[in-house]
């Protein structure tokens, strides 16, 4: 193998790792969202005070995907 044939398996590998690593994010944005939804229909006099917590958590999670995009980036 040339240098050239592991520069490509290298960056196919970490194309699929980053693949990876979105999917936690993705899971995690769903559950929280239908949970918030489900919780919302249940006492809706609490809809205000859910989706302001919804939001943080959101933000936390949003993170955990930007942190699979640089660690890519960091690793290479």
């Amino acid at each position: 193998m040339d240098v050239t044939t592991l520069a490509e398996v290298s960056g196919n590998v970490n194309t699929l790792g980053y693949g990876l690593a979105t999917l936690g994010p993705g899971l995690g944005l769903g559950i929280l969202i239908g949970k918030t939804i489900e919780g919302m229909a249940r006492q809706p006099e609490v809809a205000g005070q859910l989706r302001a917590t919804m939001f943080l958590g959101v933000a936390f999670v949003e993170v955990l995907a930007l942190l699979g995009l640089v660690a890519g980036f960091l690793f290479s």
